[in-house]
């Protein structure tokens, strides 16, 4: 159980805007082979989507500060977001797992308004998507 829980934490943790990897933590633990790949696979998607919810609640609740000084983006880096994620849409969400990106294009969809139902079905393809992946290129090697 305490595997599934590191695995979780890292796994939010990651999709926050701390960095973190949490790929490291669900390759290590394939390789030890004490728990379901399919738990691992789930356990990582759910934590990793629920960090990708909380950059989208953070982004709704910072959107109404933006004139504010305090505001940790410049009005010129808040209008690129806006029209980055205007030209793209919610179809950018599918490129949330990326690294140094990804976890940005979360907090912005919530900024910007993005309803929570389409961003949690588009986040959660992306990033089980991404942990699919990785075992999927991972395993052939245990």
């Amino acid at each position: 159980m305490i595997s599934y829980a590191a695995l979780f934490f890292s796994a939010l943790v990651a999709a926050t805007l701390v960095p973190m990897q949490s790929e490291a933590v669900l390759v290590a633990l394939m390789i030890a082979g004490t728990q379901p790949l399919a738990g691992l696979l789930l356990v990582a998607t759910v934590g990793n989507v629920l960090g990708a919810v909380i950059n989208w609640y953070l982004g709704h609740m910072l959107a109404r500060f933006q004139n504010r000084s305090w505001f940790p983006a410049s009005p010129t880096q808040v209008k690129r977001a806006k029209a980055w994620y205007l030209r793209y849409g919610r179809w950018s969400l599918l490129g949330s797992w990326l690294p140094i990106i990804g976890d940005p294009i979360t907090v912005a969809a919530g900024a910007l308004g993005e309803r929570f139902l389409p961003f949690v079905v588009l986040v959660s393809i992306a990033k089980s998507a991404r942990y699919v992946f990785l075992a999927f290129i991972t395993v052939p090697w245990l």
